[in-house]
């Protein structure tokens, strides 16, 4: 899987791009030369299974241009937990690719938590691969950069395999996020789960579009997706594009979008019962992202990404009364 080329950059003319201006975005940082290409290699053998949880850090630096590329082999019955970190400080552009390979019966539980400079834009070209049996359950938080790119390929090559890709993006003043899924269903008896939460506040913008491709001979396939949008602003602006590209004939799949304000039936349930306005929104918009983040298995990672997660809410909510 090939990061993006400086030279053949991709533009809303793009249909994959309409809503992403990356060559806008980039200004200055397009005439950076990129640094050298660091790349991360994580592969595990055959029955390997990893007690410990695997921590990586990539960190963003001023006026740079990083070439950044993630391999990840496990082999047949492998098994780990990886957590991704990403973090920075001023403008930089992490120009990256990551490479996902489960071979048969292995397990990955790939937790990304992206906390870039607000000044940074991120791209990263993900292309997973899964072989009969394996299961992924892979969770981002998306709260940095000015704009970040998130675009996912899976692929899935054997019967009986369970991916699911969760999310949840926080954005606010003028950050844009863009999370784009292919899913392509090539064998039967295969199960997919896209479900993916954004909260939007200022003037941000949001992006989700998601394929579900079920190839004929995918017999017996579960394909589901869903994208719900809160937004905090009047300014603040999601764009969704769910798709179902179906030709088996024995299938279950669904889609769904949703974007809109807090309800303002629950708040009133919530006020009469005593709790102010504020105590009222924090508590609806918490429960919103939760239901996401509880799809995070380990409970020490589970309450890292909720107390993250809670802070910018808070912050966010007190910016608004």
């Amino acid at each position: 899987m090939r990061m993006l080329d400086i030279n053949d950059l991709p533009t809303p003319k793009d249909e994959d791009w309409k809503y992403t201006n990356l060559s806008r975005a980039l200004g200055d940082l397009k005439n950076i030369p990129a640094q050298d290409v660091r790349e991360i290699l994580i592969h595990k053998t055959s029955g390997e299974v990893c007690e410990q949880i695997e921590d990586i850090l990539w960190t963003g630096v001023e006026g740079q241009h990083q070439s950044l590329r993630l391999k990840i082999v496990l082999e047949e019955g492998a098994q780990l937990t990886l957590i991704e970190r990403h973090e920075g400080s001023g403008a930089y552009w992490k120009n990256m690719s990551t490479e996902i390979t489960l071979g048969a019966n292995a397990r990955l539980n790939h937790i990304r938590i992206q906390e870039d400079s607000t000044q940074a834009i991120q791209t990263n070209m993900v292309h997973i691969t899964m072989e009969r049996d394996a299961y992924l359950n892979s969770f981002s938080l998306n709260m940095g950069g000015k704009l970040t790119r998130h675009d996912i390929h899976v692929v899935l090559n054997g019967s009986n395999i369970d991916c699911s890709l969760n999310g949840v993006t926080l954005l606010k003043d003028k950050q844009h996020g863009d999370t784009t899924i292919l899913m392509e269903h090539t064998a039967p008896h295969c199960l997919s789960n896209q479900f993916y939460r954004t909260i939007l506040d200022d003037a941000a913008r949001g992006v989700f579009q998601g394929k579900v491709h079920v190839h004929q001979a995918a017999q017996k396939t579960d394909g589901y997706q869903l994208s719900n949008t809160l937004l905090l602003s009047p300014k603040a602006e999601m764009d969704t594009k769910p798709e179902l590209e179906i030709y088996a004939d024995d299938v279950k799949c669904s889609h769904g979008a949703t974007t809109g304000q807090l309800d303002e039936a629950p708040l009133f349930y919530l006020r009469s019962r005593g709790l102010s306005e504020a105590q009222a929104r924090m508590l609806l918009v918490q429960a919103f992202v939760d239901e996401v983040v509880d799809k995070v298995s380990d409970s020490a990672l589970h309450d890292e990404i909720k107390e993250k997660a809670g802070r910018w809410l808070e912050a966010a909510l007190k910016s608004d009364d």
